[in-house]
């Protein structure tokens, strides 16, 4: 069930101490380590599973400015420059291109939303436009809808999941970093709340400063040093087609998205839909919750499954010298959810009469980690000094990887960001602060 990923090695030993260490080899985790590493500090990178392995790899692929919420606007612009940098910089294909998104739909209000955005893109220089029914019914020609109108984001893009966190991280190693796969971090040793090394599987590092970029585990690693972050997991479900002719590199309907991939396969999801499983954490976070689960709850399925046994929304507890919940499910790998297979073939087939021949490769589910209010949490942790969190990428975490780890790189080492950091902060969701719930 798991999607294409490209393999890396792990370097044989861990070290004894590094100025970093950086837990979770996903899009942040892995270009943390590249720009910290690049400014010259000693980084250890650990990784329960394979660099990779979980949501950085079973997502969209795409990198865009567009629709975004103005928190993250500027995040987004320089994700877009740092996309192109590393792809230039590290010499290995990370699959980045500006091929531009082509967005359509029949939606009167999907399109009056996406028409009042324009006046907030403005400001930001994001190059996007709109297209009117002629426009759009050109662009995507479809079968028994009419579309009345769309966005074309020309400098937007795609890039590769298969391949960017894990080639991300060769650059990080070809300038000095360490890279340790099936090496689960199972806590920080902490003393008089201070961060004095990681405790792994395979022995200690001692350092002073841990960025936790563990994704869909953050909130259980917190936990585990009495740290509340308010964090749930939302099931998706995707595919990867058979190679097929194109109709497009980035295409979204509302009903539909489709990203062509190198090798002329497509990965195709169901556009604003997910699947929220109630779960021990879940539970304690709801009142957090609330407010975004009603203004989305009819883009919400509801279910039940194993999750709230095992993985990292159950009920988890262990010790530092024993064996973790992150040992015991390297990889957080869900099924795919069938009959979301089976609708999004058929919508397609049903849509876009050129992929009426669309034949499934392969089939994953994943977990998207979400806030409450749908930013991500790039904060220092107040109660433990040198500890720091990347997490809570509320589905946009690959497109914005670049640009929140170099704001994270930034934190750790006590740099003045290129961004204000102010709505990453953690203590706006602990503060009682009102939830602005952010963009999907």
């Amino acid at each position: 069930m798991s999607p294409q990923l490209k393999q890396i090695p792990s370097n044989e030993k861990i070290p004894a101490e590094a100025d970093v260490v950086v837990i979770g080899g996903g899009i942040i985790g892995a270009a943390a380590t590249y720009f910290l590493s690049k400014q010259g500090y000693k980084v250890a990178l650990v990784e329960k599973g394979q660099v990779g392995c979980e949501q950085s790899s079973r997502n969209w692929g795409w990198c865009r400015q567009q629709n975004r919420d103005e928190r993250e606007l500027p995040t987004s612009g320089l994700s877009m420059r740092l996309w192109d940098e590393m792809s230039k910089d590290i010499g290995f294909d990370l699959g980045f291109r500006r091929c531009g998104l082509r967005y359509a739909t029949d939606d009167p209000k999907q399109l009056a939303q996406w028409d009042s955005w324009r006046d907030l893109a403005k400001q930001y220089g994001v190059n996007t436009v709109m297209l009117n029914a002629k426009e759009a019914n050109a662009m995507l020609p479809a079968r028994g809808r009419t579309w009345i109108g769309g966005v074309h984001s020309i400098d937007d893009g795609k890039g590769e999941p298969a391949i960017a966190a894990p080639m991300i991280a060769e650059g990080a190693r070809a300038l000095g970093a360490t890279i340790h796969q099936n090496c689960a971090a199972r806590g920080l040793d902490i003393t008089n709340g201070k961060v004095e090394g990681v405790i792994t599987e395979h022995g200690t590092i001692r350092t002073n400063r841990v960025l936790c970029a563990a994704g869909a585990w953050a909130s259980a690693f917190c936990r585990h040093h009495g740290i509340s972050f308010p964090q749930a997991s939302v099931r998706q479900t995707a595919f990867r087609t058979k190679p097929i002719k194109s109709i497009g590199d980035a295409v979204y309907t509302n009903g539909v998205a489709l990203t062509r991939r190198l090798d002329g396969t497509y990965t195709v999801a169901i556009s604003g839909t997910a699947r929220l499983e109630f779960t021990p954490q879940g539970i304690r976070y709801a009142k957090q919750f609330m407010p975004m689960f009603m203004q989305r709850i009819k883009a919400v399925q509801f279910g039940v499954s194993s999750s709230f046994l095992k993985g990292p929304e159950a009920l988890n507890s262990w010790s530092n010298d024993s064996m973790s919940p992150f040992e015991k499910m390297r990889i957080l790998d869900p099924a795919p959810v069938k009959s979301n297979l089976r609708k999004t073939l058929a919508t397609v087939k049903a849509l876009f009469p050129a992929l009426e021949a669309m034949e499934i490769e392969e089939s994953w589910g994943s977990f998207v980690d979400c806030t409450p209010d749908a930013i991500p949490v790039i904060s220092e942790i107040d109660s433990v000094e040198g500890f720091f969190l990347a997490a809570g990428s509320s589905a946009h975490g690959f497109g914005l990887g670049p640009g929140l780890a170099h704001i994270a790189a930034d934190l750790v080492m006590g740099r003045q960001s290129q961004i204000d950091t102010q709505p990453y902060r953690l203590s706006r969701l602990l503060d009682g602060s009102k939830v602005k719930v952010g963009a999907i």
